[in-house]
């Protein structure tokens, strides 16, 4: 399939495949938009089972950063690398270094930083070769490093956002919660659900993050065929994107889904298929934003932890924003928060910020 004939091409601004014999890098990097500043998003590193399926999962993300740039008011429009690799394939530093000259190249219309099977070593592996990186190490406990803590956070919260509108609960004490996928997010999630008192189910592929998981706070462990479909009242998605379609949809026994995978729903429907059948949905790009917070904060630079909290904090705000606009409506809550980030986007200038950002500004470390 060609390019502008895929599904998931939606105006991209420039997509770019990267190829370097010497370190053996395989990439693509996808620019949604730059209506509000450079391009940012993470760089993904996976299997994936042929070059149209990487194709199409660095369309999406990138669109999905642009929309959750967009509405977390930052001056950064969307865009998204993944690195193709071979089953059990090592890490390499020259990877990393091919790829920070690859975005290097680009001239700060693209930022990258860290995404899944990605480390802040390896950023500072890209950092050698381009200045347009975040999520690097941390400095004197400056802000930045790994993202995934604030990712979680952000989820936590929204999560309960979403069991107050749905559920009518104050809190998530005693509520059944779902967790598909506990590495890096996943994990730290859990960790803030089980000192809400959230009683936690639990998958994940890799036996490790299982066990250490079940171990630390007491969840139960389920296959991974099986977590979806678990009797809770939150399904917490926090693996790969496209879990929610129309074979699996049907099957769900939560009334809410808040969790940090992007592109959790596979087709523009699934999102009716949700609402059709009463189940809350907390739109992935708005509640998962923390992360691309602490990245955007530290590339800045001037920012405290303080700061960086307050922000995170303000996801419930944006959430019950959109679930008022989808009960007002009867939209389904993703349909609302795709409109609202159109309209930002078109409007060119950030939701709630009015920082901004040169293309080719330099690497800050934050106060």
């Amino acid at each position: 399939m060609h390019l502008f004939d895929n599904p998931a091409f939606d105006d991209h601004e420039a997509v770019h495949h990267v190829f370097d014999k010497t370190s053996g890098l395989r990439a693509i990097i996808a620019i949604h938009s730059t209506a509000l500043g450079p391009a940012a998003g993470g760089c993904r590193r996976w299997h994936y089972g042929s070059e149209a399926e990487a194709l199409n999962d660095v369309l999406r993300l990138s669109r999905g950063m642009s929309y959750k740039n967009a509405l977390a008011g930052l001056p950064f429009g969307g865009g998204k690398c993944v690195v193709l690799c071979e089953p059990g394939e090592t890490k390499s530093a020259e990877v990393f270094q091919a790829l920070g000259a690859a975005v290097d190249s680009l001239g700060g219309r693209y930022i990258t930083g860290e995404d899944v099977g990605v480390s802040t070593r390896d950023m500072a592996q890209v950092g050698t070769r381009t200045k347009f990186v975040s999520g690097l190490p941390h400095v004197n406990g400056a802000v930045g490093g790994d993202p995934s803590p604030w990712t979680a956070l952000g989820v936590a919260l929204g999560m309960e956002a979403a069991a107050r509108r749905k559920l009518g609960a104050g809190s998530l004490e005693g509520l059944r919660v779902a967790v598909q996928g506990v590495g890096h997010v996943g994990f730290h999630l859990c960790r803030l659900l089980a000192e809400r008192g959230a009683r936690l189910v639990v998958s994940d592929l890799n036996a490790d993050n299982l066990r250490r998981t079940v171990q630390q706070f007491g969840a139960r462990a389920v296959p991974p065929e099986a977590i979806l479909f678990q009797d809770v009242e939150i399904l917490a998605p926090c693996a790969l994107g496209a879990v929610l379609n129309a074979r699996t949809i049907p099957g769900l026994k939560c009334r809410v889904v808040a969790g940090s995978a992007n592109n959790q729903l596979e087709t523009a429907p699934d999102a009716m298929r949700l609402h059709e059948r009463g189940i809350l949905f907390a739109p992935d790009y708005v509640i998962n934003s923390g992360g691309v917070i602490c990245i955007a904060r530290e590339y800045l630079g001037g920012c405290t932890r303080q700061r960086l909290a307050d922000e995170v904090h303000r996801i419930p705000q944006r959430l019950t924003a959109i679930f008022d606009e989808s009960a007002r409506t009867g939209r389904p809550a993703s349909v609302v928060a795709d409109e609202m980030a159109e309209m930002v986007l078109h409007s060119r200038s950030p939701a709630d910020s009015s920082s901004s950002v040169q293309s080719g500004g330099m690497l800050n470390s934050a106060a």
